[in-house]
């Protein structure tokens, strides 16, 4: 549901709170798809997650007091990357697409500021969650 917080003064999503949704989104993804803590991946392993690339599309507002959903499809598994393709819907009938995103998250060492080849877990997750996807990206 779009919050009072997600809005600007007109009562639509002030366009950085959707920043804000996909990267929850993709915290959720990690520790609910992919079975890998997120708060651990960041804390006690110290790995990053940063954006490299983030492309987006506004289709439509969304203002406060209706329900979206962001959906997430895996694009593209790279050495030291996910390519990830979200999308969020508003729920009316028939539902419309308020906004479409395309990300690039790079696995990091946080001691280092450097990428990192993808964690095996990561990877094992991914290969689980695009197995119940019924994908093969």
């Amino acid at each position: 549901m779009v919050r009072f917080s997600d809005c600007d003064p007109a009562g639509m999503v002030f366009y950085p709170q959707y920043f804000v949704m996909l990267n929850a989104l993709v915290e959720d993804w990690f520790s609910h798809g992919l079975q890998v803590n997120y708060a651990e991946f960041l804390g006690t392993r110290q790995l990053g997650l940063p954006m490299a690339s983030l492309q987006c599309d506004f289709k439509a507002p969304s203002r406060m007091g209706e329900t979206i959903a962001l959906a997430l499809r895996l694009r593209k598994v790279g050495k030291r990357s996910l390519t990830l393709d979200v999308e969020c819907t508003g729920m009316e009938t028939p539902p419309v697409l308020r906004w479409r995103a395309q990300a690039v998250i790079v696995t990091t060492a946080l001691a280092h500021d450097r990428s990192i080849p993808i964690p095996d877990d990561v990877l094992q997750g991914i290969a689980r969650w695009q197995q119940l996807q019924g994908d093969s990206t």
